[in-house]
């Protein structure tokens, strides 16, 4: 099954994560925070010092970052978190939109925004499809949903694959890009090639341990290359290196 055109995101918070990234074939670099939730937001010196070494590096990855979990009636907090995680050389900044009654007022303060936002509909207690369709209708150039709780499973435990169906189907057909994400697995795969989003996004998959340790670049290159539909690399550590 070749999924090659579904790109993939990969959540980083360090220098090093990043360049691992960039180097284990991931299509989108993703600046957040994992110990501090599900949208957790890096410092923003952290965020502009990863993107200028991304950039110093030669890598024209697009980047985005969150701007951490503020809630939805903190309006001019949102706004302000926006404007400085956008100064620090993102292409696009994430913003998690709970389901609540100030959704409609969140997203056209953000559609106002002079940076490109994604906005990230938390899927842990269903979406509210007229809300996704709002954000639709105003022209942001990327929407995703994703989950809170990530103990709690997978996106595809929080959702059924109707919904999801129609979710990819909105976002797309407004012509804007569409991402999936939530504990996702290299065992979701037929899940994600079956509803064929723009890009999937994962962490605790590519880590040694939960979400919140460090990047594996093993498991990174196993995840891309299954993902991409390509045969896994697999370095055996029983055999000695060769000599340079």
């Amino acid at each position: 099954m070749n999924t090659r055109a579904m790109k993939i995101l990969v959540s980083v918070r360090s220098v090093q994560e990043a360049l691992w990234v960039v180097e284990g074939g991931a299509d989108f670099i993703d600046l957040k925070e994992p110990g501090q939730g599900a949208l957790g937001g890096l410092p923003v010196e952290t965020i502009a010092e990863i993107v200028a070494a991304l950039r110093q590096h030669g890598s024209r990855l697009p980047i985005s970052a969150t701007i951490g979990d503020v809630p939805m009636h903190e309006l001019a907090r949102i706004m302000d978190c926006v404007e400085a995680v956008g100064a620090c050389g993102v292409d696009y900044v994430k913003v998690g939109i709970e389901r609540s009654v100030g959704v409609r007022a969140v997203l056209e303060a953000l559609a106002a925004s002079r940076h490109a936002i994604v906005p990230v509909f938390i899927a842990d207690h269903g979406l509210d499809m007229a809300d996704v369709a709002h954000a639709c209708a105003l022209g942001f150039p990327g929407v995703m949903a994703d989950t809170a709780d990530k103990l709690a499973g997978s996106l595809f435990d929080a959702m059924a694959m109707d919904e999801l169906r129609r979710f990819v189907s909105l976002v797309k057909g407004e012509g804007a890009m569409v991402g999936l994400a939530g504990a996702l697995r290299a065992v979701h795969q037929p899940q994600l090639a079956a509803l064929a989003p723009d890009f999937a996004g994962f962490r605790t998959a590519v880590c040694d341990g939960d979400r919140s340790s460090t990047i594996a670049p093993q498991r990174l290159r196993e995840l891309t290359a299954t993902m991409h539909g390509e045969r896994p690399q697999i370095h055996r550590v029983d055999q000695p290196a060769v000599p340079a």
